[in-house]
């Protein structure tokens, strides 16, 4: 992974190069939920996965992996799940449509297509990227997990910062009706 650079410089006229020692085709991926009730602290629900090489070849997060992740936050929360969704491949996958259509605990809806601005999560991964990693050349991929966990850790116990993220839209969680 290369860096994530929130400030660098270099002197005028020249653009500044980050030098990262060699490639790996390691991958970390991370989903997460950020999960919000009326008169109640928001919460963040999330799960990192490494790529060891050994699940079916897929380097990123199944369709089972977030069924498995939903299921895990009905549980948490103890109530039913209204899910605001981005247009990822994996979230329309017919396996994860075939789970939804299952559960009445479960309502989705779907974001329009290229609306990041209306994902309260792109704004948690900011937060991450800014803060937790940002400057840092990951020695591991281990090292990379510590530090995306314990970041998302600081940002789970300040619900004021899952908050912003929502704020961040300009969507609410009343529902307007004429």
């Amino acid at each position: 992974m290369t860096p994530p650079v929130a400030r660098t410089w270099a002197r005028r006229g020249h653009t500044p190069v980050i030098r990262v020692r060699g490639r790996s085709r390691r991958r970390i991926s991370i989903a997460a939920l950020a999960c919000y009730k009326p008169g109640e602290r928001s919460r963040l629900i999330y799960r990192p996965r490494r790529d060891d090489g050994r699940r079916d070849g897929r380097k990123s997060f199944a369709w089972t992996d977030y069924r498995d992740l939903l299921t895990t936050a009905h549980i948490q929360l103890g109530g039913p799940i209204v899910l605001v969704w981005d247009n990822l491949n994996v979230h329309l996958a017919y396996g994860m449509r075939q789970f939804i259509d299952r559960q009445d605990w479960l309502t989705v809806y779907q974001l329009p297509s290229y609306a990041p601005d209306l994902n309260p999560v792109e704004g948690i991964w900011s937060l991450l990227r800014r803060g937790w990693l940002s400057n840092t050349a990951f020695t591991t991929p281990e090292h990379l997990i510590q530090t995306i966990r314990q970041g998302m850790r600081k940002i789970q116990y300040r619900p004021h910062l899952i908050d912003g993220c929502l704020a961040g839209t300009g969507l609410s969680l009343t529902s307007t009706t004429s």
